[in-house]
């Protein structure tokens, strides 16, 4: 068999199958020429138009037709593909774009470019997961994106567990390309729930807190440039394709969608029950049990309330961060001689992201006050106690006495926290490949890739500062930081909480303290491949005409990651900043050597037209965790003409990496309730929870509940981790039948577990588990501050440090079909062609299981604290999920201004997910979280529509809309929306959360 013709019929099929399976009219493209195909899920070149693992392909055309200037938009719009970070994100958020492929986690899913992995894209370790940043992807060079379901590690690495996303990039390109595209969100304002934010005004002190946005906005501009140039050698033998791109990308506030213009409580049997809620860092100040008045004159106090007196933190949060970003690029290659082509690409990138989140000030905690304070009135004085060690009775009558206890205030003059986000990222490959004969071939590459991180966070106060202003003295007249005049701290500002507009700007110069953040992450790669076709040497099945073809490498990686914060930061002494950002450094490599082999078995035999035989296996060797091994079989049979059957197995072993390993062990926001807070008296959980914890049932009682559900964790790596084994089964068919041209439908199941799997339990199931189960494993990882609180203190947390814990599995089916016909072949004569498309996955199954031995729940159809969190899971998990799309390629032209016109109508499905605490897992069900407003996420359906056109053969216009009918998003109440994938009520990497969206765009060719 003859290698180059192989590898022709390899780039016509793959044409085809692009062609049947994309289901989206291409705009002309003359001056591109592909010179190679990426097959993804193996190294060896295959004919066949079906490869044997299963894999669905999205075209330029189609990424063009979604209307998106990020990439994370049209992957997270693939049924296979579960929310990770992105740009609707704004606290927890990394800066970057993340992939996860079945819900394993983006760190089980590997990204590469051209068959090549790309690096992980940020040292930013509030992440927690180390995994490709895909804002690095340029999408106007995007030629095609193959996801590949689950287990591919024995061909690409370690990484890709729960698959594979690989970007074929646009190469060869000769001539000058302009992409342009322009695009924003309407939305008109006429939710329901806007009833509730009008009633939280009518009723509240502070009605400035809960402002309805006008009836239609217009907002999140997104606008995106690049021109491409390419140009052969003289010679014909090599090509240079260099691109230069920019986006902008404008901010959306919560507080300009009615249905995020508050935090709404969970209640039953809607939102309205308790209408909006919030955070207990609220504005005015509290002290103790008391709160400034604001109906009063200025400066007395009146019993808090603890179910009115919340600030509505989610109008200042952003709803997409604003972001800019510049990318830059080479790839080229030239051909030596026969046998060696030369090659190298050069990519980078300069992205800036910006999030926001409410303003800081003093988060409830406990300080002390004295007595003697000057900005305090007398009637604050009677409120306050002293404390017994400082002589007890009041401030009123111990002038002397200290007060200690609950303070917490809002910084509303000084505006939001952000956090300005840099990432710089570098990637080269430098190599050689060619063809030693007509049966040889090698491929020789090393790869480095860079990322460097840097972080400003700007409107958080200083803890020690906090003290030091609230600690003042009269000194002649004049109210004085007691720190200034004992020379302790000389720079304090005192800061007048007591008194509505006390604060003074000098105050918040003091208390305001800007911390910074930077990393480093480096990759290198070497890698050799040589891959071969056995035909001629008589290695081959005696019942077969093609013989065994073989891929044999070598590959070498090493990764190094470097993160520190600046002292302020590293020693947590910022105040609301969710903990400390201690340093982290490690390091690992790993050798690796791998062989594949494809055995067509039968050929051309009656019920055998193909039976092929997949086999691959990959021996590593870390410097972190010793030796692993992975492999794959898998085959495919077609019985007959236009029928394929397809399955396969594959062990993936996953290393653990830098973060997992060697982050240092730390407290920060991670839980989001504590069944034992807020308790009434006649409650049954009071001597549950009593018991759990060795606690009176006074001290069960005294227990404060955090209105914004925000609760502390111990989280960090762990030095002793053992890898992560999966096993992946698929089987399926495709079926392409001669008797309707054009059809094509494919089937594939898919059973993915990965057993020892490498996370935290997750803070809501342990402390779940302690109280349903009085289990001391569970229990005795739950530390109580003084005050029984864990959010009030850092002393109070849940430890959820990284464990290899049990497991986590997934199984479940993909569909895909694809239809294209001319129209006259059903009798339609001169009205152009049709195409369909259509993707979807059934989710089946989705368990975790939280410790080795332990009973797993299923999370399948299922959303919330645990079924949105634990395990590596961070999004609602709907069971169906499907996009279709019919395109009609009209003959309507207009000279040479107006030819190849299409419309394109995509329809995307989400089916409905229920809360998990209304399961019948008892592992899940949870009557305390049960609220009628939040048992269901109702399914939704979106419809874009986009149409095409060209002019003079070198300008290609688009223009769309999504989310046609400005469906509004799902809405979850605060009870069961954890921070970061809860963002504005909802779930806005899932749903369209933003309304419609419009966009214009330009292909121009020179």
């Amino acid at each position: 068999m003859n290698f180059k013709s192989m590898r022709e019929r390899l780039l016509a099929s793959s044409m085809i199958c692009g062609a049947a399976l994309l289901g989206v009219a291409a705009p002309a493209m003359a001056q591109e020429e592909v010179s190679e195909v990426v097959v993804t899920g193996t190294r060896i070149p295959s004919p066949n138009l079906e490869s044997v693992s299963p894999v669905t392909a999205v075209s330029a055309a189609e990424i063009k037709a979604t209307g998106v200037t990020r990439v994370e938009d049209m992957i997270n719009s693939l049924p296979q593909a579960f929310a990770a970070q992105g740009a609707a994100l704004s606290n927890g958020s990394t800066g970057t774009a993340t992939v996860s492929l079945r819900g394993l986690g983006a760190t089980r899913t590997q990204v590469l470019i051209d068959g090549r992995r790309l690096m992980p894209g940020t040292p930013n370790t509030s992440g927690g997961a180390l995994a490709a940043d895909i804002n690095f992807i340029p999408s106007a060079l995007i030629q095609r994106v193959d996801v590949l379901t689950g287990g591919a590690s024995a061909v690409y690495g370690a990484d890709a567990v729960g698959g594979v996303v690989n970007f074929i990039m646009m190469r060869n390109f000769e001539g000058v390309r302009v992409d342009a595209q322009y695009g924003l969100y309407q939305h008109d304002n006429g939710n329901d729930v806007a009833s509730i934010v009008q009633r939280a005004q009518a009723s509240s002190a502070s009605p400035e807190f809960y402002q309805l946005p006008k009836d239609n906005v217009r907002d999140g501009e997104m606008s995106q440039v690049t021109l491409v140039m390419g140009v052969n050698s003289p010679d014909g033998k090599g090509n240079v394709t260099a691109y230069a791109g920019y986006r902008h990308v404008e901010p959306i506030l919560q507080g300009n969608r009615d249905y995020s213009a508050c935090s709404f409580f969970s209640g039953s049997p809607d939102f309205g029950q308790f209408g909006c809620g919030g955070s207990g860092t609220a504005f005015p100040a509290r002290v103790g049990s008391q709160v400034v008045d604001v109906t009063g004159p200025g400066n007395t106090f009146r019993t808090r309330v603890g179910s009115r007196d919340v600030y509505n933190y989610g109008p200042t949060n952003y709803y997409q961060r604003p972001d800019d970003r510049y990318v830059l690029g080479a790839f080229a290659e030239y051909e030596i001689t026969d046998w060696a082509k030369a090659y190298m690409d050069v990519m980078y990138m300069d992205d800036t992201s910006t999030y926001q989140i409410a303003p800081g000030g003093i988060f409830a905690g406990t300080f002390s006050i004295n007595c003697a304070n000057p900005l305090l009135s007398t009637q604050q004085r009677g409120l306050m106690p002293a404390t017994t060690a400082s002589g007890g009775g009041t401030c009123a009558t111990n002038p002397a006495g200290t007060f200690t206890g609950i303070v917490s205030r809002r910084n509303v003059e000084g505006g939001g926290r952000q956090g300005k986000t840099q990432h710089q990222q570098y990637r080269y490959v430098v190599g050689l490949r060619g063809d030693l004969n007509d049966n040889w071939n090698y491929d020789f590459a090393m790869q480095y890739g860079r990322v460097s991180f840097n972080q400003v966070q700007t409107g958080f106060f200083r803890t020690t500062a906090i003290q030091n202003a609230l600690n003042v003295v009269s000194v002649n007249g004049v109210p004085t930081c007691a720190s200034v005049v004992n020379g302790s701290d000389t720079a304090c500002v005192p800061y007048n909480i007591f008194s509505l507009g006390g604060v003074t700007q000098a105050a918040l110069d003091y208390l305001e303290t800007p911390s910074s953040q930077a990393g480093n992450l480096f990759e290198r790669v070497v890698n050799f491949s040589l891959g071969g076709d056995l035909t001629e040497y008589g290695v081959k099945s005696p019942w077969a005409n093609d013989g065994v073809g073989v891929s044999i490498g070598a590959e070498y990686r090493r990764e190094t990651l470097d993160y520190a914060a600046d002292y302020v930061a590293a020693s947590g002494a910022l105040n609301g900043s969710g903990g400390a950002s201690p340093p982290v450094n490690g390091s690992f490599d790993v050798y690796e050597m791998f062989a594949e082999s494809r055995i067509p078995l039968v050929q051309d035999a009656a019920f055998a037209k193909n039976l092929t035989l997949e086999l691959a296996f990959r021996y590593s060797d870390y410097s972190s965790i010793g030796t692993t091994e992975t492999y794959k079989i898998a085959g495919d049979w077609e019985p007959i003409d236009g029928l394929r059957l397809r399955g396969g197995y594959n062990r993936a072993v996953r290393a653990p990496h830098v973060l997992e390993l060697f982050s240092p062990q730390n407290v920060v926001l991670d839980g989001t309730q504590d069944p034992c807070a807020g308790l009434a008296a006649s409650d049954p959980l009071v001597a549950r929870c009593a018991q759990a914890f060795g606690l009176t049932t006074a001290q069960v009682l005294a227990i404060e509940a955090n209105p914004a559900n925000q609760y502390n964790g111990l989280t960090g790596g762990n030095p002793n981790l053992d890898p992560e084994t999966a096993d992946t089964y698929t089987l399926g068919f495709v079926f392409q039948p001669s008797f309707l041209p054009g059809f094509n439908v494919s089937v594939d199941y898919f059973d993915i577990k990965v057993k020892d799997f490498i996370s935290g339990i997750g803070a809501d199931t342990i402390i779940n588990r302690c109280v349903d189960t009085l289990d001391p494993t569970f229990c005795s990882l739950v530390n109580r501050d003084a005050n029984g609180s864990i959010w009030l203190d850092p002393t109070g947390y849940v430890i959820d440090t990284t464990l290899n814990t049990g497991s986590l599995s997934t199984t479940g089916f993909d569909f895909n079909l694809g239809y294209r016909t001319d129209l006259d072949a059903i009798g339609l004569e001169n009205m152009g062609g049709i195409n369909v498309n259509f993707v979807g996955t059934y989710l089946d199954t989705l368990k975790v299981q939280s410790l080795p031995g332990g009973d797993a729940f299923d999370c399948a159809g299922y959303y919330g604290t645990i079924c949105s969190v634990s395990g590596g899971l961070t999004a609602p998990n709907p069971e169906w999920r499907h996009k279709a799309r019919l395109t009609w390629t009209t003959p309507f032209t207009y000279g040479e201004w107006f030819k190849d016109f299409s419309m394109s109508l995509q329809w995307r499905h989400i089916s409905k997910v229920t809360l998990d605490a209304y399961s019948n897992d008892a592992q899940l069900n949870n009557p305390g979280l049960q609220y009628e407003s939040d048992r269901t996420l109702k399914a939704r359906d979106y419809f874009d529509l986009t149409a095409s056109w060209t002019m003079r053969d070198n300008l290609n216009f688009r223009a769309g809309v999504n989310n046609l009918f400005d469906k509004d998003p799902p809405l979850t109440g605060s009870s069961n929306c954890p921070t970061g994938p809860c963002n504005g009520n909802t779930w806005p990497q899932v749903y369209d959360a933003f309304g419609r969206y419009f966009f214009i765009g330009l292909t121009a060719d020179f």
